[in-house]
């Protein structure tokens, strides 16, 4: 019998959050070398929101949280979005 690792379920939170990310980034040109590089693809400018369940987060709020748990430049929206999503974590925000 083979024991597998704890992977814990992703919450509604962050699926959702997740899927808004993807969306709003995947029309970047990557790979993308700063955040600056993604401002052109958010429907509002850094003026976009991000809600989810009882979250709601700007894009400039993001900047200022993530800015130490991104490690540029991303290759993918995937990689990007997987950074963002664990920097949220590690900050206790999600």
């Amino acid at each position: 019998m083979r024991i597998l690792p704890f992977v814990p379920a992703m919450t509604d939170v962050e699926a959702e959050l997740r899927r808004q990310f993807t969306d709003a980034f995947e029309d970047a040109e990557f790979p993308v070398t700063s955040q600056m590089d993604l401002v052109p693809t958010l429907p509002d400018g850094p003026r976009t929101t991000f809600t989810a369940g009882d979250r709601t987060l700007s894009a400039m709020e993001l900047a200022g949280t993530l800015g130490g748990h991104q490690d540029f430049p991303y290759e993918s929206v995937e990689s990007l979005v997987d950074d963002v999503i664990q920097g949220l974590k590690a900050e206790g925000v999600i």
